[in-house]
């Protein structure tokens, strides 16, 4: 799990830009009293510049494991999208021949490729072969096709590809075994894959995001393949691609395209920036995807159980997730009786890596609520339909997370977001510390010594008990707004 520090990274440059543009309201009665003040702030603002500096050098050059786990980057929110809004131009219009690579966004590269296009997996190396007769190399790029760019620890893990332009002369030395007539999409199924939350934000909506535009008529190549990803994801890719995938390092032929993209497109957190779609795509089209991706398969579902879903749909349903680790709902039992007293109908669901996604989109596809405490499994919203609502339980110490990783993700799907803080006593930490520690009162504290801290105290070692009084309310609420909409849809199917 590898979504934190992007927040804590910048407190200290954000304090020191305050410092420096805000004025200190001094006045100067004497001129050694005024030049002493001016000293003093020149002396604060180099202090802070070279600060933000050291920061920076930090940021870009190394690999420690504080800079890097589960908080992301250092930058604002909107940095991170804005950044991405070159993709709309700076290769939108590349001319046959032609390699174009854009390197200026912070999370992935891309370069696009027309022509002439051979692969050779032996080296590494993919060749656009240009209309001239030497044997020159005119362009020589390289690539990394993952969309987590400042992570160089696990960048590093990540295969690299070569990128040539040469004269067609040396085409023929590297004859077409496999000839196509639809483009390809090189990228990486390394990394953080076998997290739910990276397989999403990390490859899934990233490849929705650059490849949808072909209308499946696409073939995709992929380094790091893995078959169970291929069987794990098999109703969603034939919704992306009409062809065969291709293992880059397993198939040794020669595969001739007209044109490649190498690397993938990302926008922001689980979510699609519509500004930067050329066809407007949102993530309500994504959601659209895969309910059309599920459906068929959670048909067949129900046929091998042999029975139809019996349940009293005027019952709100709400689902549970819960952890069998740390995070865990220690009185989730009492949780379910309080719900079902409000006139839910509970379920419980336990995903494990090898559960099959339709039957966890299933589930959650027919739910009107779903419950569960910060962590890779709250991805699952979305399987949810919009409207529906998602309480997502906030553990001590992952405020900032919970949120950007989940919260505002939700929202811009169409959810209704509850987020329910929880309170020092609530948590399992509340016994293990003095009640005036800072792991208590000031989590924020805590999170910034970096990231091994985060993980050891809130991540690995707390546990939630739910003050059931306080949570009845968002539960409470939650129902009603349920039947508002159950209402709302049985009012609208009977005119």
């Amino acid at each position: 799990m590898v979504q934190y520090h992007r927040n804590q990274q910048w407190k200290k440059g954000e304090v020191c830009l305050d410092e420096e543009s805000q004025p200190f309201g001094f006045v100067c009665e004497k001129t050694g009293y005024c030049k002493r003040a001016r000293l003093k702030l020149l002396f604060l603002v180099l202090l802070c510049f070279i600060s933000f500096s050291f920061i920076l050098a930090l940021l870009f050059f190394t690999s420690a494991p504080t800079l890097s786990l589960l908080y992301s980057f250092g930058f604002e929110d909107e940095g991170l999208v804005s950044t991405s809004d070159v993709y709309a131009s700076v290769c939108s219009s590349v001319s046959n021949g032609s390699i174009c690579c854009d390197r200026s966004s912070i999370r992935s590269d891309i370069c696009v490729m027309k022509g002439d296009v051979r692969t050779n997996s032996a080296s590494s190396t993919i060749t656009l072969y240009r209309n001239n007769g030497n044997d020159e190399i005119f362009q020589h790029e390289k690539i990394r096709p993952y969309t987590r760019k400042w992570e160089k620890s696990i960048m590093d893990t990540i295969d690299e590809l070569d990128i040539v332009s040469k004269g067609e002369n040396s085409a023929i030395h590297q004859k077409c075994d496999v000839k196509h007539e639809v483009p390809a999409v090189f990228f990486s199924t390394g990394g953080y894959t076998g997290n739910l939350y990276h397989e999403f934000n990390d490859g899934i909506l990233p490849l929705y995001i650059t490849s949808q535009h072909f209308n499946k008529k696409v073939v995709f190549v992929i380094l790091e393949y893995h078959d169970w990803w291929i069987s794990k994801y098999e109703n969603i890719l034939p919704h992306l691609t009409e062809y065969p995938i291709i293992d880059f390092r397993g198939d040794n032929r020669t595969h001739c395209f007209p044109e490649a993209i190498v690397g993938l497109k990302i926008h922001d957190e689980l979510t699609i920036n519509a500004s930067l779609m050329g066809t407007n795509k949102t993530i309500r089209d994504f959601r659209h995807m895969l309910d059309e991706a599920y459906l068929p398969r959670i048909r067949g579902l129900i046929q091998e159980e042999m029975i139809e879903e019996k349940r009293d749909l005027k019952k709100p349903k709400v689902v549970i997730i819960a952890r069998n680790d740390s995070r865990a709902i220690l009185n989730e039992d009492s949780l379910v009786i309080m719900a079902e007293n409000i006139g839910f109908e509970v379920e419980i669901l336990r995903p494990q890596r090898t559960t099959e996604l339709a039957k966890i989109y299933r589930s959650l596809n027919s739910s009107d609520v779903m419950i569960g405490v910060h962590g890779a499994a709250m991805t699952h919203f979305l399987f949810m339909r919009p409207d529906s609502t998602f309480i997502q339980i906030v553990p001590l110490g992952t405020d900032w997370a919970a949120d950007t990783y989940y919260g505002q993700p939700a929202i811009k799907l169409g959810l209704k977001y509850i987020g329910y803080k929880i309170l020092p006593q609530e948590s399992s930490l509340y016994n293990e510390y003095e009640k005036d520690d800072p792991v208590l009162m000031d989590p924020e504290s805590v999170n910034n010594r970096g990231w091994e801290f985060t993980k050891k105290i809130y991540l690995d070692r707390q546990n939630v008990r739910l003050n059931l009084r306080r949570f009845h309310k968002r539960l409470l609420r939650a129902y009603y707004y349920s039947i508002a909409k159950k209402n709302g849809r049985l009012h609208h199917q009977n005119q």
